[in-house]
């Protein structure tokens, strides 16, 4: 019998935890392990990965939603509740299984935790990381070696990846392609920038200096938000 999703609700307001955390106790295939307004303390528990779907609101006064985002480097699901319709689109260019406009209805909620069942379920996580992996570029699948790759510059829709002979344009978000780079050997350390550790000569406070070919070297800034996380995994 597969386990139920084990999901987590951040809000900073407490009402919108208690109707969140009612209609989670009304699906049998979702198991509450937290509540919190307490943002910081969230993050504590997708890092240990006791949970696997974050419900999640935008605007809260210790770290936004959208900063929430980017220090998970994707490992959980996350579903957006939030009275601001305008923060829709930075929602779904990290990837946001769905986005819930406050008032939330249980009717909408239940498509919202089926699309989650669906994503996070459907198939059981690689067992080894393959050396390579497939982009779609303007007319084409390309194969790219991983070990090639200094960086990934995010371009709204459009992910750039850097090589020592080549630049190659793959019709993805910066989101979704960090999900299928291994990890650690990638690592995000910035909402543009996705960086090779092994390609990475020197690091001085909120700058990366990629190795490139024929003594070439780039600088890639490291993003406040990312900035603990990539350091500790340095």
């Amino acid at each position: 019998m597969t386990p139920p999703m084990r999901c987590l609700v951040v809000d900073d307001k407490p009402l919108a935890i208690d109707i969140l955390t009612d209609y989670v106790s009304k699906v049998p295939f979702l198991q509450l392990v937290g509540a919190t307004t307490n943002p910081l303390d969230a993050l504590s528990w997708v890092t240990d990965r006791t949970a696997e779907l974050v419900f999640l609101d935008i605007q809260m006064p210790q770290l936004t939603g959208i900063q929430f985002m980017n220090a998970l480097h994707g490992r959980a699901g996350v579903i957006l509740t939030t009275a601001y319709a305008e923060y829709a689109l930075d929602g779904f260019e990290h990837d946001v299984i769905d986005y819930l406009l406050k008032p939330i209805s249980f009717e909408r909620f239940y498509r919202a935790v089926q699309k989650a069942q669906s994503q996070l379920r459907a198939a059981p996580a690689p067992t080894d990381a393959r050396p390579y992996l497939f982009v779609r570029t303007e007319h084409k699948m390309q194969r790219v070696d991983l070990q090639a790759v200094l960086y990934v510059e995010g371009l709204q829709n459009y992910v750039l990846l850097h090589t020592p002979t080549e630049k190659i344009i793959a019709r993805q978000t910066i989101a979704s392609l960090e999900k299928a780079l291994p990890a650690p050997a990638f690592v995000r350390v910035h909402k543009s920038f996705i960086v090779a550790l092994a390609h990475i000569h020197t690091v001085e406070r909120n700058r990366i200096v990629i190795n490139g070919s024929s003594g070439n070297t780039t600088v890639i800034p490291v993003g406040d938000a990312y900035r603990e996380a990539f350091h500790r995994m340095l």
